[in-house]
Parts: structure tokens; sequence; C-alpha cells
């Protein structure tokens, strides 16, 4: 299973970006894919999480209201974040595990990609 993200970028504040993760390799038919991020010596923190098993869409308080997950399949997932401000910088994951319920704990993602960076200038 391999998964690769891009999108990443500098934005000012205010702006937006669109991180995409294609996913490769992923054979499961029920899945929970999930955005994770990690601030500069912060712990890993879940941004916003999918599944095609339940209705259940995940946000963090931080993400509601400006980003949005979509997934049509387990072969490719967007987060749009729209009104970035100086404290969404970090490196953005996607990850994705077997599931039929929404996860949203790192811990339990069984796959990671490499992360893309993404800085919100003031």
């Amino acid at each position: 299973v391999q998964l690769v993200e891009s999108g990443g970028g500098l934005v000012q504040t205010g702006g937006s970006l669109r991180l995409s993760c294609a996913v490769s390799g992923f054979g499961f038919r029920d899945y929970s894919i999930g955005w994770f991020r990690q601030r500069p010596g912060k712990e890993r923190e879940a941004v916003s999480c999918i599944s095609n098993g339940d209705d259940v869409t995940y946000y963090s308080a931080f993400a509601k209201g400006r980003f949005t997950i979509s997934s049509d399949s387990p072969k490719n997932t967007i987060l749009q974040m729209n009104s970035l401000k100086p404290e969404d910088t970090a490196v953005y994951f996607c990850a994705a595990t077997w599931s039929v319920t929404t996860l949203t704990a790192p811990h339990d993602y069984d796959y990671w990609g490499q992360g893309t960076q993404v800085i919100v200038s003031s």
C-alpha cells in the first residue's frame, strides 16, 4: 500500500490550499481515510476523517467550517483548506486502514503517506 500526498506549499493568511492523497495497492472494500497534521513540537492530530462504511465525517474543532474532506474512492481523497491561519502550519499526512467506521486516532491507521508541508505566513 502506498499513499502519496501533494498540494502543500506556502500560502498567506486567509488563503487556500487543496491537498490530494493518492492511494495505491489498497485492496480493502471498507476503509477509513484520514488527514492528520503535525505541528512543530506537537503530537500528530486528526484533521478530518471519512469512511465509506458509515455516514460519519469527522472534523476537528479547528477544521470545522474551514476544511472539507472528500473521497470518491480509497484511491483519491481531497482536503480543501480555506481561510488558512499561521497556526495551520504543519506537515499534513494522509492515512488509510481497513474499517467499517470512521476512525480518528492516529494509532488506528496502518498506512501513511510521507507528508506534505503547509506553511501559512502572517
